[in-house]
């Protein structure tokens, strides 16, 4: 990263080498917003980020791992001094180790709660800390609908998610006062590599994730498609933005229904 810029936004996107994390980067810096993108894969990133650029768009690295609350205070220091004030932060970094509970180990749980739910906390503390002082900015937590509904084999996962929209929730209460909004967005299957990575360890595919599954109670998603990165990456615009600027503490659901509304 190199340079400032004064006035044009600037979007802190987490989870930004792949998935949900590029496709809303990719969104943002469209819109005209300076993107710094963080991620712990740094190849990946970085590839991510020259594909950006080459398209045109203000995307810089700010590589950090979000289990590490050092890591994650340096980088958010490097993007206020280097490209100006974070006026939003999209964290969508998170894994899952699908399994059922009895099965989960727990280097497993551990990680699951340390990259989906510490690290949703380093990352939003560090931010706000720099929001607080000027009396303005916006946050989204990308969680999941398994937040809501139980998921037969995402025990830890779910259990994770559930812990960050309880977290963003509280601290959109404290922040409120500071003119600091703060949301989440719940998308459901979504076509991504961790979408597949579940298909491919269950032996799943996207016809029998539209129609459901009786036998692990999971129905299907009535408006029958599995998401997409941009349909998640919209919402998250959305939140972000001036246009939801008397939106705070709200769980938004982006499944196809797929949650029956809960």
């Amino acid at each position: 990263m190199s340079g400032t810029d004064e006035e044009r936004p600037v979007h802190l996107v987490t989870g930004a080498a792949g998935g949900i994390g590029l496709a809303i980067a990719r969104l943002l810096a469209r819109d005209g917003a300076v993107v710094a993108a963080s991620d712990r894969r740094e190849d990946e990133l970085d590839s991510a980020v020259r594909t950006l650029r080459e398209d045109g768009l203000d995307v810089r690295a700010a590589p950090a791992d979000i289990t590490d609350s050092a890591s994650v205070a340096q980088a958010v220091e490097r993007v206020e001094v280097e490209l100006g004030p974070i006026t939003g932060l999209a964290h969508a970094a998170g894994v899952l180790h699908p399994a059922d509970i009895l099965s989960t180990s727990d280097d497993e749980w551990a990680r699951t709660m340390a990259v989906n739910t510490t690290g949703a906390f380093y990352v939003c503390r560090a931010v706000a800390r720099y929001m607080v002082p000027r009396g303005h900015g916006a946050i989204v937590t990308v969680a999941s609908n398994a937040a809501g509904v139980p998921r037969a084999g995402m025990g830890a996962y779910a259990t994770s998610k559930a812990a960050v929209t309880a977290f963003t929730k509280c601290l959109g209460l404290e922040l409120a006062p500071h003119g600091i909004r703060c949301n989440v967005v719940a998308p459901g299957s979504t076509d991504t590599a961790m979408l597949r990575t579940l298909w491919d360890s269950s032996g799943g595919n996207e016809r029998q994730t539209v129609q459901g599954d009786p036998d692990r109670f999971r129905v299907g998603i009535p408006l029958g498609r599995v998401g997409s990165a941009d349909d998640v990456a919209e919402s998250v615009r959305f939140l972000l933005s001036d246009r939801a600027a008397q939106i705070t503490m709200q769980d938004l659901y982006v499944d196809g229904g797929a949650a029956l509304g809960v």
